[in-house]
């Protein structure tokens, strides 16, 4: 069958109500195998490679494996995929809001195999963000293969990331408020039952799949009291700050990287060296570092806690085990860094976890060793500690507070999960007004936010409204031949541009009436002497805020696009600016 005749067949046999209920269950199934086939992916290389490691010594092929993982993923992703595909989640972000929610085709199962491959070879990175690309590119794909329209795909979109969160957290609810946080996709009644049936259908199926258990195991030793509320408030401080040393350490590489793009195989050596060297000091930076989390979440004791130092050089020094903790939080950051920096696959999402869990107990082991105040239970604030800093580094604390409540059972820990995750918000709020992953797209204008009217503008393009059919002027005409123009323009205003198409300035025909109708005049004068300087240029690439602003200060009704060179593109009006912008306006509000 041809797209074609598929979107035929849909229009005459379903509604866009029952195309997109349908499409949402299949995007749930479908993301959920895609996080599937990773796990095991990721699963089976660690097997292969680190089943025989001795648990109380240190192993130099912790030196090795990260370096070879990472050049496989390159060769990979340079011959074969041919394209970009890191940073996961900010490529959703900005098909939302720059290329009407379309992904390509490969996105559909690239990420998984790249990422796979990088995570199970010991690259620091996680497994969630390219999922969530891949989920996202599968409703994508799916919603153009169907006919669907953009509104529409950008729900698809949605129900896409929301399923990949679900399946591989086995949280729906989390699922669900990510999309709502992280993509900012407005939950309308259109589009919240689609996306709650794919967070359902990822979450069913990967039960199916993967059983009952759970990424991280927890049980609940000792309950919330309200005597524990000041250290809640500070640890979610202290998470705010780390989430702030997060993201400005993280920026901060992948700005050195970004300088070697030109010699991959720099990139190549410099990451693998620090990747592999930090790896080989502190053994818990290896892949997704689930395992070391769990370590801490499970244990109660300091030979429980010490574990996490197995095949490290700080094995069976239990008096290290503070600053082996402090160590790997400082590092963790250039560990992703590197791995992604050197040619690696991976997201911030697992990393975000990793950091708050150890972030959340080292808190909490200085503040028992110290007596500072009623004692707080280790693995309680690593928990905590783990929704606090991925509330911080992706601005949503919902998202922190469902997703740690769902994959734990803690429910019991609800209050003091919504007071850390706060907390970390409104601190680093206060440095950092986005997310990590929306921090770069805002930069450049192109992030879609909840308010209505900054989204229209963010999604228009200033492309589609320009008017490049109009008639020019050369700077030697004379006024009489300027006449016999101006009587078949069906403008006001006609531009002067040289041989080259530089604009030179404007004839305004409602200001030379002094001159047009005076037969005397048609000789003497030409159009360079009676023509007026532009009041304002608008670039090719400038943002539709800047456009909108430049008509409101300059009160024109057209102003001409140039390019960098100053040769006139075409003109913009106005009129027809306004036009679009409550039409689509119109379009984004109804359900």
């Amino acid at each position: 069958m041809t797209k074609e005749s598929i979107i035929q067949w849909r229009e005459s046999h379903l509604s866009d109500r029952q195309a997109m209920l349908i499409l949402a269950f299949a995007i749930g199934f479908f993301a959920s195998v895609a996080g599937y086939i990773l796990h095991i992916i990721i699963h089976e290389i660690q097997i292969i490679l680190t089943s025989r490691f001795d648990a109380t010594t240190f192993n130099w092929l912790y030196l090795l494996f990260p370096v070879i993982g990472i050049w496989l993923t390159s060769l990979f992703v340079r011959h074969i995929v041919k394209d970009n595909i890191s940073h996961g989640i900010t490529r959703v972000l900005y098909a939302i809001s720059a290329k009407q929610a379309k992904l390509k085709g490969h996105n559909c199962w690239s990420s998984v195999i790249a990422s796979g491959i990088t995570i199970g070879c010991g690259g620091s990175v996680g497994a969630e963000a390219p999922i969530v690309l891949t989920g996202s590119a599968i409703g994508s794909n799916l919603g153009k293969l169907f006919g669907m329209d953009n509104r529409q795909l950008i729900w698809l979109v949605g129900c896409g990331a929301a399923a990949a969160i679900a399946g591989i957290f086995k949280a729906p609810i989390a699922g669900l408020v990510f999309t709502l946080e992280v993509l900012m996709v407005d939950l309308t009644m259109a589009s919240l039952l689609p996306i709650l049936i794919s967070c359902v259908t990822a979450t069913g199926f990967t039960y199916i799949f993967a059983g009952d258990n759970s990424l991280f195991t927890f049980h609940l030793d000792n309950s919330w009291t309200l005597e524990r509320t000041p250290a809640c408030i500070l640890l979610g401080v202290f998470c705010g700050f780390v989430s702030l040393y997060f993201m400005r350490a993280m920026n901060a590489c992948e700005n050195l990287f970004a300088r070697m793009n030109n010699h991959p195989y720099r990139k190549l050596v410099a990451g693998g060296l620090i990747l592999s060297t930090l790896i080989f000091l502190f053994p818990s930076l290896y892949g997704e570092g689930y395992n070391a989390v769990n370590t801490l979440l499970s244990g109660n004791t300091m030979n429980d806690w010490s574990k996490v130092m197995n095949n490290s050089l700080f094995a069976g020094n239990q008096n290290l085990l503070i600053l082996y903790i402090g160590l790997v939080l400082i590092t963790k950051v250039f560990a992703t860094s590197a791995t992604n920096g050197a040619g690696g696959c991976g997201g911030t999402f697992a990393p975000s976890l990793f950091i708050g869990g150890f972030a959340g107990f080292f808190f909490a082991r200085i503040w028992n060793m110290n007596q500072i105040g009623l004692y707080i239970p280790e693995k309680n604030f690593t928990l905590m500690g783990m929704a606090g800093v991925m509330a911080g580094v992706m601005h949503a604390p919902l998202t922190g507070i469902f997703l740690i409540a769902e994959l734990t059972g803690g429910y019991q820990l609800f209050m003091p999960l919504m007071i850390v995750c706060i907390c970390s918000y409104l601190t680093i709020n206060i440095f950092e007004p986005h997310s990590i992953y929306g921090m770069r797209l805002a930069r450049a204008g192109k992030l879609i936010t909840h308010h209505t009217d900054s989204a229209i503008l963010t999604l228009m393009s200033l492309e589609s409204i320009i008017d490049r059919q109009f008639e020019s002027l050369a700077p030697d005409l004379p006024l009489g031949k300027l006449i016999n123009v101006i009587s078949k323009s069906h403008t006001s205003f006609l531009p002067v541009l040289d041989h080259a198409g530089t604009l030179l300035g404007e004839i305004d025909i409602t200001k030379i009436r002094h001159v047009m109708f005076r037969s005397e005049l048609y000789n003497r004068f030409t159009v360079s002497q009676i023509m007026t300087p532009v009041q304002a240029t608008l670039g090719i690439s400038d943002k539709m805020i800047d456009v909108m602003r430049k008509f409101e200060s300059t009160n024109s009704n057209f102003l001409p696009v140039v390019d960098v060179n100053n040769q006139l593109k075409g003109y913009v009006s106005r009129t027809r600016m306004y036009s679009m912008y409550r039409k689509m306006v119109a379009d984004f509000s109804s359900e």
